[in-house]
């Protein structure tokens, strides 16, 4: 799995950090991202939830 955030549409919403802290966070700006050695989920089973959540559909998780 891994897991990307497109900034470009990401409005800041922090649907992500809510659902799945221990995989995303977010900046000083109030965008989200994804926590440092943690893009490929971290075996966390809310990652999917927090994609789900996103109101922007701004996170992509590809399967490998």
């Amino acid at each position: 799995m891994r897991i990307t955030i497109d900034q470009d549409v990401c409005i800041g919403a922090g649907q992500c950090a809510l659902t799945a802290p221990a995989v995303f966070d977010q900046d000083d700006d109030g965008f989200g991202l994804v926590r440092s050695g943690r893009e490929d989920g971290a075996g966390d089973p809310l990652v999917r939830e927090a994609a789900r959540a996103c109101p922007v559909q701004a996170i992509t998780i590809t399967d490998d």
